[in-house]
């Protein structure tokens, strides 16, 4: 009788390990699938912080379930919410500009793949990490083509002016660094200028630039980037319109 009690516990242990290690497994599987499409776009939660963040819901839903009075739905539920504080980390305001809103709803989505993987529904759990990259991809290129095309059925582009004053003897080098950020952006390089100024060994290059849509991050970056260069005395941006 005592060897049957063993044996019964042993597989009780082994099936509860199984089951730990399957449920652990699917949670990590699915965030990695939601990672590697971000790592691929080289956005801030990439691979790793996407299966940490399903991987860490799986484990709270699985210690609620070891417990015979835990209800697993309560824990799901704070890690909803506490996934709130980690989305709001990747968020960042720039103006009036504001990014990292879908970075921190797929980690969002990464935790409640992870849940369902803790919940024991792996299939469900996977099927969840496929719809999460779909949306990051397919509706990508839709959302692009909509905001492309405004209600009115008329493209909006805005054309900018971005002068630099710079040292005549490092033109060249500024010149090409101005070009290689506003061709990098979504807008359209349209003549890029220089002439001398009156002050000794100083040039002032002037770029006009139409973009897509209102935003001026395009044009901010650019500013910024030669802002930086030692041999730039000012470098700005303005409406050509």
């Amino acid at each position: 009788m005592t060897g049957l009690t063993t044996l019964a516990g042993s597989l009780t242990s082994a099936f509860a390990a199984g089951h730990f290690a399957g449920a652990l497994g699917a949670g990590m599987l699915a965030g990695a699938l939601i990672g590697i499409e971000r790592q691929w776009r080289q956005r801030m939660a990439g691979l790793r912080t996407n299966t940490l963040v399903a991987a860490g819901a799986a484990l709270f839903v699985l210690l609620s379930s070891s417990f015979g009075s835990g209800d697993p739905s309560r824990v799901a539920a704070q890690v909803v919410s506490g996934i709130g504080f980690l989305g709001a980390g990747v968020i960042m305001r720039d103006g009036l500009n504001v990014s990292g809103i879908n970075t921190a709803a797929t980690l969002w989505c990464s935790a409640a793949v992870g849940s369902l993987a803790g919940a024991g529904l792996p299939a469900y759990a996977l099927a969840g990490a496929v719809a999460v990259v779909a949306v990051n991809t397919a509706l990508r290129y839709v959302a692009h083509r909509i905001d492309r095309q405004p209600g009115s059925g008329v493209e909006v582009t805005t054309p900018y002016r971005v002068e630099a004053v710079v040292a005549a003897d490092h033109e060249a080098q500024v010149r090409a660094l101005l070009v290689q950020s506003l061709t990098a952006s979504d807008g359209t390089l349209r003549s890029v200028e220089s002439e001398d100024l009156p002050e000794d060994n100083r040039v002032r290059i002037r770029a006009e630039v139409t973009a897509e849509g209102t935003s001026t991050e395009s044009v901010e970056k650019a500013v910024g980037r030669m802002s930086m260069d030692p041999s730039v005395f000012s470098a700005a941006w303005r409406h050509a319109g």
